[in-house]
């Protein structure tokens, strides 16, 4: 790690506060040890040049592209360049920043088996193109950091006998009880080794190719430390922290949310406000609400954002069904937790549609008929097990636009119950991101998962850079109309002070065949109503003067110009699967 020295000291309340979070981690005697080499770990960092100064926090301009970065591919040029230079060609000033999912070398799981976390993949480029990047565009990394893979550095050091690797990994008992341990992916939670040792299981949560780190020894905590500071002088704005909720093993527990990871997850917290304030970090948390946003913390000590994992089943079963009484009814229990918090809203991404979030708001019949629908679609369902012999649905395998839409559905209505979904995504309280084959208008990709035998592959593809522009460039095609209204979608989203991630906002009970939320500007200046007809009939809605706090002479749809006097209550007439924002002035 290439550092310089710090140009000012810790204070002391900081110090303070990170003791305090060691020897909460690690008790007394252990948590004052470590504290040292921490603190000379920061003196060494001397900060990133790619953050903005005097921007510390999102407001209504910032839209994330999350992508691979070998999504954009053309010959004889590093993938990580030619994304750069799509993204500069049909996407500058129209997104803030972009996730690259994980770009270093990996063995499988579509780079999510990290073998070297201080290495970009030679076959995607090299850390310059990281960085060109970052200079165009704010960038959020993958910290993927509850495991590594087998055929990492450390863990074959660890299978070598080498002391510096003995306690980096979790060995444990394959006879012991682990019924209350939760188990997101239907694998063996333990996987046989042989080592310098002997044989030995080891803990891996996700695959015997995941293999979890052990946090419990401090050696551990401080080198991931060191890797997330390097990712922020690399160009890191955003860190999103992967399957972090996992990090803590203790027997006889879930080994999920426990406090100790919250511990670690508030003193990275504090370490980037001691030295790197512009930091963003998101906890990536696929469970029910509840869990979710506890990684808020208490609004100020954890982390700033938390993924909407509810978000997209429930936008999903709105349209399947017409009915969004199950989105509005959660959407009203959202609360604003903090002016430094907010969500991370999302519907689409490089894995499925995960619909344990919706556990509790959705039944289980429900949650199998969307199943049913998603296979109807040509989609997948990707099967957990539930500790009793059974198994139930965890995730939805299927492009976005696909699972809206059946085959056979003529490509105009596809496009339009697709941009109203998204819709949804931009008005919401939160920052948007957008996964790069829901902007691009991509459909199922069968033939990949053909090729690799995973599911999740079916939303994965790789572009040829001349193919992909030469659809965006030609009118009719479904690229091109989904593309071009979507760029315009969120265009217009960022120049409106009402859909800043820290605005107010207020759900609206028009009817059920209709989603409607009121956003309103830090400033209680201005307010849009967003509404959105999910069914396939027309809705006849009304907008009484009581919704609005301010008084308008005009109200205008944003989407479609049209304009009305603002003293008097307003009807609308929304076709099937379209959407209005309707601005006061």
């Amino acid at each position: 790690m290439q550092v310089m020295e710090a140009k000012r000291p810790i204070p002391g309340e900081m110090k303070k506060r990170m003791q305090e979070k060691l020897v909460s981690i690690y008790g007394e005697e252990k948590g004052r040890e470590v504290y040292p080499r921490l603190e000379e770990l920061l003196q060494k960092f001397e900060g990133s040049p790619f953050q903005k100064q005097g921007k510390t926090w999102v407001d209504e301009s910032d839209v994330m592209l999350i992508t691979y970065g070998d999504q954009i591919q053309e010959d004889g040029k590093p993938y990580l360049k030619s994304l750069h230079e799509f993204l500069n060609s049909y996407l500058y000033g129209v997104i803030s920043a972009v996730h690259i999912l994980p770009f270093y070398p990996y063995s499988s799981d579509d780079g999510f088996s990290v073998i070297d976390y201080f290495q970009v993949n030679p076959e995607l480029g090299e850390w310059n193109h990281v960085e060109d990047l970052a200079e165009d565009f704010e960038i959020m990394f993958d910290a993927v950091i509850n495991h590594i893979s087998q055929k990492s550095g450390w863990f074959q050091k660890y299978l070598e006998g080498d002391e510096t690797y003995r306690d980096f990994f979790i060995e444990a008992d394959p006879e012991a009880d682990y019924t209350t341990v939760t188990r997101p992916r239907a694998l063996p939670l333990l996987t046989e080794f042989d080592t310098a040792h002997g044989k030995k299981y080891i803990w891996t949560t996700f695959s015997e190719d995941q293999i979890d780190l052990n946090y419990e020894n401090e050696d551990v905590l401080l080198t991931i430390i060191e890797l997330l500071l390097f990712y922020v002088e690399k160009g890191a704005k955003f860190l999103r922290l992967d399957a972090i909720g996992y990090m803590w093993k203790r027997l006889g527990t879930s080994c999920i949310h426990l406090e100790e990871a919250h511990k670690i997850i508030q003193l990275c917290r504090d370490v980037f406000e001691t030295v790197a304030p512009e930091t963003i970090m998101i906890t990536e948390t696929n469970v029910p609400h509840k869990d979710n946003i506890s990684y808020f913390g208490d609004g100020h000590n954890e982390a700033q954002m938390v993924y909407q994992f509810p978000l997209p089943p429930l936008t999903l079963h709105s349209f399947h069904t017409g009915d969004a009484s199950y989105l509005t009814n959660w959407a009203d229990s959202l609360e604003k937790i903090s002016d430094e918090t907010t969500y991370f809203n999302f519907l689409a991404s490089h894995d499925g549609i995960g619909v344990m979030p919706a556990k509790g708001i959705l039944s289980d019949e429900q949650v199998n008929a969307m199943a049913e629908k998603v296979r109807e679609h040509g989609g997948n369902v990707s099967m957990k097990d539930n500790g009793d012999g059974t198994q139930s649905p965890y995730e939805l395998n299927i492009n976005y636009f696909e699972a809206l839409s059946h085959p056979e559905d003529a490509q105009k209505l596809k496009v339009k119950r697709f941009l109203a979904s998204q819709s949804i995504l931009l008005s919401l309280i939160g920052m948007p991101g957008i996964y790069v084959h829901s902007l691009l208008g991509s459909d199922n990709y069968h033939e990949g998962v053909k090729q690799t035998g995973r599911f999740r592959t079916i939303n994965r593809e790789k572009l040829d850079r001349s193919s992909l522009e030469k659809e965006l460039d030609t009118a009719g095609t479904q690229r091109h109309e989904v593309f071009n209204s979507y760029k315009q979608m969120i265009q217009l989203r960022r120049q409106e002070k009402a859909f800043d991630p820290n605005g107010e906002q207020d759900v609206l009970f028009l009817n059920d065949h209709v989603f409607a939320v009121k956003r309103t500007s830090k400033d209680s200046k201005e307010e849009i109503a967003a509404v959105v007809n999910v069914s396939n009939e027309t809705q006849t809605i009304a907008l009484k003067q009581e919704v609005w706090n301010n008084n308008y002479s005009q109200l205008q749809d944003l989407i479609s110009k049209q304009e009305w006097p603002g003293a008097e209550d307003l009807t609308i007439s929304l076709q099937p699967y379209t959407f209005v924002w309707v601005k006061g002035s």
